[in-house]
């Protein structure tokens, strides 16, 4: 990138929308960060979540997922049980320019504390809510504080557009708003 990289993500923002709602500064007095930082942005996590629950004691099927395996949570703190996850979606709507590829990775303060933030792309072309699979990979129940910094989107610009953006492929995630279950 020829400007600074935080100069360039906050043109992106506010001039083409790219991220909604969009804080210029990284926030993290008393919180976990969000916010724009060096080289990317910092997420918050909103107050919906989906727990995965083995109530019904079905198979875990990507191709097939039943619904019936997440009870939905709406608050401030959601508690993911030990060794299980949740999903959620970010506060944050993004539109992905054709020219930019990102990696959305989670925090090393959740990560510090075996609670992970499962590594995924948003495509160029692709906008949404992004939907998080958050893993507490500790035997103990692990505390999720909603509207505070849960994963960092990285940027990374090409020189060209794509040839064929997310949108234009009619990727079965684009659009998305709330948390998206699978889909085949």
């Amino acid at each position: 990138m020829a400007i600074k990289a935080d100069r360039w993500i906050k043109k992106m923002a506010l001039k083409h929308g790219m991220i909604e709602p969009f804080m210029e500064k990284q926030m993290g007095e008393s919180v976990i960060s969000y916010g724009l930082s060096s080289y990317g942005y910092d997420v918050r996590i909103a107050n919906v979540f989906k727990l995965f629950t083995n109530l019904n004691s079905t198979i875990v099927d990507p191709k097939h997922f039943d619904p019936k395996s997440f009870v939905d949570f709406k608050g401030d703190v959601c508690i993911i049980p030990p060794n299980s996850f949740a999903l959620g979606r970010t506060v944050e709507y993004f539109r992905i320019p054709r020219n930019i590829m990102t990696i959305c990775v989670g925090k090393s303060t959740y990560a510090r504390c075996g609670i992970i933030t499962n590594v995924t792309p948003l495509e160029p072309g692709w906008e949404g809510h992004v939907t998080l699979e958050i893993s507490n990979t500790t035997p103990l129940p692990a505390k999720i504080f909603a509207g505070e910094g849960i994963a960092q989107i990285l940027f990374f610009e090409s020189d060209e557009d794509c040839l064929t953006s997310y949108a234009e492929k009619k990727g079965k995630y684009q659009s998305q708003v709330g948390i998206t279950l699978p889909k085949v």
